[in-house]
């Protein structure tokens, strides 16, 4: 580009920018002069960061960055892309600016920076309704993904927010879940505001509580995202998640009467008995001791509060899903439990863990005393 152009234009930008932008132009066009990319780039990232700068993003982009765009780091590119963008008047040329941005880094050598550009596209075409362009270029930017060694994490989050966004327009809840967890640990939560992760916070019990394929929250309930949602008109839903971790049904009858409060749990709320069930019926095995968990239909009817001609459909509902692994005497109505799926505890489930190493600790004492007192001199002291 003509170096007399560039020095115009910018002069035209400087002065049509607040006066506390002003002299970052004499500086961008001092490192465009010595080509200090490096320098220049993150110049223009700093700028196009301020909230101020909004009104010159895209004439900048347009008419000066993208004549070396060439010569910098195409993540950052792309960033700069990326602000420039939310400049657009809609979103159907937020989408054009967008494709061509991804067109013009789909490079082997910048696959990274394709990817980020591509997830922006969908996200784009998500807000449009264009939910199979939006899936078709997700798989796309996945499969290069899983080709990479080590990506930026901004990349990943980027796929990651806009995977999660699809799956919960889809309602498919379990893949949302996943992925709506897989973009926080891509984050720093401080970089979130409150209003954000609070909504997040949200979708994600939401999810977790509706989801047909998720009975472990684990992940979620150790999330400090989850304690976002504390002291505000929410807060019962958090008190649900735990309820539910520990099978607690008292708990959960006095709570079910906010769940009229989510849409989506009210769909779902034989769903949700059903689930709290299954809970009820995994926290009952696991208080038992290994040697005990020979139950009977009836003493699991009574801690489920399942009725009794339902209690083996429950029973194979869990042995379907592996939250359980034991056998049926159907004859006897007897279920014989050998293993329990591993959750999260706490601490009253930590409590009842303590007591039972106790008294297997007890019975080991007691185990050792008769052997030394049967076998008397046979053992040595």
């Amino acid at each position: 580009m003509d170096p007399e152009v560039v020095s115009n234009f910018l002069s035209e930008q400087r002065e049509n920018a607040p006066e506390d932008l002003q002299q970052p132009f004499l500086t961008i066009e001092d490192y465009w002069d010595r080509k200090l990319w490096h320098q220049l780039t993150d110049v223009l990232v700093d700028f196009f960061n301020s909230a101020a700068s909004a009104q010159q993003r895209l004439p900048l982009f347009r008419h000066f960055i993208l004549s070396f765009a060439e010569k910098i780091n195409q993540l950052k590119f792309v960033s700069l892309g990326l602000l420039a963008a939310s400049q657009c008047s809609d979103d159907q040329e937020r989408l054009s600016f967008l494709g061509d941005l991804a067109t013009k880094v789909n490079k082997p050598v910048s696959q990274d920076a394709y990817v980020y550009a591509l997830a922006a596209v969908a996200d784009v075409k998500l807000r449009v309704q264009d939910f199979a362009g939006a899936r078709k270029d997700l798989d796309t930017a996945e499969s290069i993904l899983d080709n990479f060694d080590s990506v930026e994490t901004e990349v990943h989050a980027a796929f990651y927010r806009t995977n999660a966004g699809h799956y919960q327009a889809k309602a498919e809840f379990g893949s949302y879940y996943k992925n709506a967890l897989l973009y926080l640990a891509c984050i720093d939560l401080k970089t979130l505001t409150l209003e954000d992760a609070q909504s997040r916070a949200y979708d994600l019990s939401i999810a977790a509580l509706v989801s047909d394929s998720i009975y472990n929250f684990g992940e979620l309930l150790l999330h400090p995202i989850l304690d976002s949602l504390s002291n505000t008109q929410h807060s019962w839903l958090r008190d649900l998640l735990f309820a539910f971790n520990r099978g607690d049904l008292n708990a959960y009858n006095v709570l079910e009467v906010n769940i009229a409060k989510a849409p989506l749990l009210n769909e779902h709320k034989a769903f949700l008995w059903q689930k709290i069930s299954l809970s009820a019926l995994t926290e009952a095995v696991f208080r038992r001791p290994p040697h005990d968990r020979a139950m009977t239909f009836k003493t699991i009817s009574q801690e489920t509060k399942v009725q009794p001609n339902e209690i083996e459909i429950l029973i194979m509902k869990a042995l379907s899903l592996g939250l359980l692994k034991g056998s049926i005497d159907q004859v006897a109505e007897i279920a014989r439990i050998n293993w329990v799926q591993p959750k999260v505890l706490d601490m009253k489930q930590i409590d009842n863990m303590r007591v039972r190493l106790k008294d297997w600790d007890s019975s080991v004492n007691n185990l050792g005393n008769w052997i030394e007192g049967v076998g008397k001199d046979v053992w040595a002291a």
